[in-house]
């Protein structure tokens, strides 16, 4: 998210080249936002959550926002890729405890570290987890996730592990094959394409990132679609999500 072009902020509004923006204005919100996300990136803004006393590294627009697809969808399986500190893991849990009697959470991590393994598993909400280690894209790991899967299980994916385009594509390939009709597979932090030169990113970002992956799997894949302004209460000037680190995330299965 280089910024080639001068921005000023002064009397209420915001210029950005040569051009100017009323504070108030749907694009000064989305310079200002391009702004606070790459400086939060910087920053590890995102490293300052916890959920029932799990860390959970998201920006919380984007965990308010899963929230309501949830909520529409209300499935009954979720699979989360990438467990960390657990965070996820518990996030989930505790949404679908509040409207689902039986549940699963399942989650997949190359490495689950012994001291977040023991602080999950010793979580009151620990009891509708289920946790594979390994790499997702690893095929006998994909067969332990679908063995946990019944044929009346409406499923929702979140996939948040390795976010490189081979890595991410192969996800979507799998565990699109698990997504109920209706539901979604959401693939996160395409936010990495813009980040090509913050701090901790890599100078293939630009092109290795979730979007390049998500992007590829739409072409080849007729049964999803993106679904970009997923917002489903709006009393605001703005008509997208401009704060979040899952641009285009959210693929709908239409049939």
């Amino acid at each position: 998210m280089p910024f080639e072009k001068k921005i000023l902020i002064k009397n209420d509004y915001v210029t950005f080249g040569k051009k100017k923006y009323h504070i108030g204005s749907k694009k000064a919100f989305e310079i200002l936002s391009k702004i606070w996300l790459r400086s939060g990136w910087d920053t590890k803004y995102v490293y300052s959550f916890s959920w029932m006393g799990r860390p959970i590294i998201q920006l919380p627009d984007d965990l308010i926002r899963i929230q309501e697809i949830i909520y529409d969808v209300k499935p009954n399986v979720i699979i989360e890729t990438g467990i960390a500190h657990g965070g996820g893991l518990i996030f989930y849990a505790s949404l679908l405890s509040n409207f689902k009697k039986n549940f699963k959470i399942i989650g997949v991590d190359i490495d689950i570290r012994k001291h977040n393994k023991k602080a999950i598993k010793s979580h009151f909400l620990f009891k509708n987890i289920f946790m594979y280690e390994g790499s997702s894209i690893d095929l006998d790991i994909y067969k332990k996730v679908k063995k946990n899967i019944k044929s009346k299980d409406k499923v929702l994916v979140v996939l948040d592990s390795n976010h490189s385009t081979d890595h991410v594509l192969k996800e979507l390939e799998l565990y699109s094959r698990l997504v109920s009709k209706n539901s979604y597979i959401v693939a996160c932090d395409g936010i990495q394409k813009d980040m090509k030169n913050a701090a901790r990113s890599k100078p293939d970002w630009n092109s290795n990132n979730p979007l390049t992956a998500i992007k590829k799997f739409i072409r080849q894949n007729k049964n999803f679609k993106i679904m970009k302004n997923n917002i489903y209460f709006n009393e605001s000037k703005l008509n997208e999500n401009y704060v979040t680190y899952w641009p285009n995330a959210y693929l709908k299965k239409l049939r």
